[in-house]
Parts: structure tokens; sequence; C-alpha cells
């Protein structure tokens, strides 16, 4: 059975992005760090589809639940192959660096860094093996122009930039390719905290994005018909750049 692996897909993008890979006729291991009822929601939403959805609760910033939940998964069900990963999991605690707390800074590194490194590195020699895969990593428009008070999260997301980058090159060969999402603005709990009203100004289409805009983006980069784009950056930010 062919399934699509998404992180942090209970809410917003990643709710969005495991309906949009179960419109592709992908079955769904959805990823959730805590919030069981909302990931129950969107195992509803995929299965509605008509595909196969199934629950897993892991922390991707720890790398000892990865390889006991997610490669104890693995490990256990040997006809089932990830064929795509989505790496979108990830957290903002936004200060200035002068306030910024040193936990503060770990956190966001090691969920949205470290949770890209420990995820993908369980499922990538088997897509090689098999010589096909996809991985497709959300980053964010804070790792390509840096935003002041998130120097925690713009280091996080321009350091997945880099790892997608170099990681295409080495499993190029072997037909799996890594591209990256980067979000500008886009409504979700996530951007809940953010001022639209003032924020929308500075975007030339005059609005925060949806969930489902970036989920087409990662649609896209998961069909095959996309088999010669690797090592990019997409951006979905309604023309913001820095």
């Amino acid at each position: 059975m062919k399934f699509a692996l998404v992180t942090g897909g209970s809410r917003g993008i990643g709710r969005a992005i495991c309906i949009k890979m179960a419109d592709l006729g992908y079955n769904v291991l959805i990823n959730y760090k805590s919030n069981e009822v909302e990931a129950n929601i969107t195992s509803l939403l995929v299965e509605e589809k008509g595909v196969k959805s199934i629950t897993i609760k892991f922390d991707v910033s720890d790398k000892n639940q990865v390889q006991e939940v997610l490669g104890g998964w693995i490990e256990s069900h040997p006809t089932y192959e990830i064929e795509v990963l989505v790496n979108n999991a990830g957290i903002r605690e936004d200060a200035l660096m002068i306030w910024m707390k040193d936990e503060q800074w770990e956190r966001v590194i090691n969920t949205n860094l470290g949770g890209f490194y420990y995820v993908t590195k369980m499922v990538v020699t088997n897509m090689i093996l098999k010589k096909y895969g996809r991985i497709i990593n959300i980053v964010s428009l804070s790792g390509l122009k840096g935003l002041p008070g998130q120097i925690n999260y713009s280091a996080a997301k321009a350091g997945v930039i880099g790892a997608t980058k170099a990681l295409a090159q080495e499993i190029g060969r072997k037909g799996v390719t890594v591209n990256a999402v980067a979000p500008g603005f886009i409504k979700t709990d996530m951007t809940d905290d953010l001022n639209e009203k003032e924020l929308q100004t500075l975007i030339p289409l005059k609005r925060f994005g949806l969930p489902e805009e970036v989920a087409h983006v990662v649609g896209f980069l998961a069909s095959k018909e996309s088999a010669y784009i690797t090592a990019e950056v997409i951006s979905v930010n309604g023309g913001l750049y820095s």
C-alpha cells in the first residue's frame, strides 16, 4: 500500500496537505504531537476521499520517539510503503534576540530543523531502495528573507532550505526528488496572533493565503508529473518578497 506521511498533519496547512494527498490517491499517515481530536478530524476528512488513514503520535523533535514510534510502525508494516514525505511539523516562538530565551531557540531549532532530519532519515533509505520517492519540506518566507523577532524560526527554516538542496543532490540519481514550499502569511492557527489587516498591506495580492493554496503546490511536487523538479524552493506568498 502506498502512503504519504505528513508530519504536523492535524490542523492548518498540514490538514490541507493530508486531504490533497488523499485526492492524489495516497493512503495517508497523519503525524501529530498532542491534539488527538484534531488529528482524528483530519483522518475522517481523508477517509471521505476513499483512502486509508492512520494517525501516528510522536514528537518530531525527539529522535527517540521518531525511532521508536515511526521506526516501529515501518518495521511492523512491511507491505506499507511511504512513497511521499511532507515535513510540515513546525513551531514559532517569536522574540527579539535580546529577549529570546535559550529554550525558545532550542525548541524552534529542534522541531523545525531537527524534525526534518530525524523523520527524513527514517524513511529515505526505503525510497532509495525503491528508486522512487517525493520529499517536500514546508519552509517559510522567514527562511528566505529573515523576519525580525524570528531569528530562531528564520534560522531553522533557512537550514531546511539548505538541507533540501543538499539532499536533492545526494539522492537525485535514485529517482527521489527533494523540494521545499515556502508559504508567506497563511490563515492558520499559527498566524492567529498576527495583525492581518496591517500585514496584508505589504502583500501585492492584499490578503493572507489559504492552506489549500499551499497544499495545491505540495500536491504537484508529490505527483509523478514533477519528476524533473528537484532542489527547488517554491514560494506561496501572494507576491511578498524582501
